[in-house]
């Protein structure tokens, strides 16, 4: 097959005429950092999420960390969380001296096994993080079901779960906490930054004092019309807020969200047409219960030949690709500080050794699917 010339990206933002527009008019307004943008997009999510409240930050790590700290969790709790998901997660729990208690997956989608959750589950647990992967929801009946029967806080890690629905629910739509991200790779962006919604009055207040310093009233509070410029601080919190030019950004997304995942999931059905008769590779495996995919990410798993190798002839055939996640508790410090979680997951790391994101953005065209399809037959097929 004919290589293509112009280098195929494993993602890329859908920016329109629209985003440019109120990101433009946000600068030109002459207040540019956290005000009525940022209000506005915080209750536009509330409505997608179905969710009481919504406090956006300047990154879902940022989200964790507050979201962490705003219930005083720290040495001596554990926190269950799946290994095969991004650092961040993990560097929260540790940065707070918690620690985390890894709970191996399902191969097929990726997701946490709830069924291996509650062997996990001992008097020093305080909370259980899920993540829904790639955009597939987590079991959240199961996992809802054990956070009442054990008194446990849930945190969903809804980094991919933009338009992720679980039996009709939106992810963040369960009555506890659950965190977003907007970064340039996700269904929607704010070029960086975050969501964290959740149905708790008292502790969207604590929230939100952490997120800015510690301080009740920002700046638009405090400098705006009418705004009393003085303070106090009760108690120290962070700089995680997000600023009106980035919600400028994600109002527009935030209005193309569906259009956007559909965009995806024609994509996604695309490569499963294109990839089906491959021997050698895995593709992604759907959850049997009621939901709605976001197709965040379309992973595969590489069997036929090493990865390393696959990957460098995908180079050579001007695609782009991600690896989605190396397996948090093989990270050095990870193993080293928690080392008895290593040999323990097997699925976890049977999948780490072989998974595989291929580029998958609304702006691809139909033909950059096949193009990739068909290189990956010519790979596997000549080893």
């Amino acid at each position: 097959m004919k290589i293509r010339k112009e280098f195929l990206p494993f993602s890329r933002p859908s920016i329109g005429k629209d985003e440019i527009n109120r990101v433009t008019a946000c600068l030109k307004s002459g207040w540019i950092t956290t005000g009525a943008l940022c209000w506005e997009f915080e209750d536009n999510f509330c409505q997608l999420t179905g969710s009481g409240q919504a406090i956006s930050v300047n990154s879902a790590t940022a989200g964790m960390h507050i979201a962490l700290s705003a219930q005083n969790i720290g040495p001596g709790d554990e926190i269950i969380t799946p290994s095969m998901t991004f650092a961040s997660t993990v560097n929260m729990i540790a940065l707070r001296g918690a620690r985390p208690v890894f709970v191996d997956i399902d191969y097929g989608t990726l997701n946490i096994n709830p069924d291996l959750i509650e062997e996990k589950i001992t008097k020093k647990t305080r909370a259980i993080i899920p993540v829904h992967f790639a955009g597939a929801p987590s079991d959240m009946d199961k996992i809802n079901n054990l956070a009442r029967k054990y008194n446990l806080t849930v945190i969903e890690d809804a980094a991919h779960a933009v338009g992720t629905y679980y039996k009709g629910i939106h992810a963040g739509g369960f009555g506890h906490i659950a965190i977003f991200s907007f970064h340039p790779i996700k269904n929607i962006t704010t070029a960086e930054g975050g969501m964290i919604t959740l149905n708790n009055a008292v502790l969207e207040k604590k929230l939100r004092l952490l997120r800015f310093h510690g301080i009740e009233r920002d700046a638009w509070k405090r400098y705006g019309k009418g705004g009393n410029p003085s303070y106090d601080i009760a108690e120290p919190g962070y700089k995680y807020n997000m600023p009106d030019i980035l919600a400028a950004l994600g109002l527009a997304q935030l209005e193309r969200w569906q259009e956007l995942n559909l965009r995806r999931a024609r994509l996604a059905e695309l490569y499963f047409a294109g990839l089906k008769d491959i021997s050698g590779i895995d593709l992604p495996e759907i959850p049997e219960y009621d939901h709605t995919h976001a197709w965040h990410l379309l992973v595969i798993k590489i069997l036929a030949i090493n990865r390393e190798e696959f990957m460098s002839r995908l180079s050579d055939y001007n695609i782009g690709y991600g690896l989605h996640f190396p397996s948090a508790h093989t990270l050095s410090y990870v193993k080293e500080k928690y080392p008895e979680s290593v040999g323990m997951l097997a699925e976890t790391e049977r999948a780490a050794e072989k998974i595989l994101s291929l580029p998958l953005f609304p702006d691809m065209q139909e033909k950059d699917v096949q193009y990739v399809c068909a290189a990956i037959k010519e790979i596997i097929k000549h080893g």
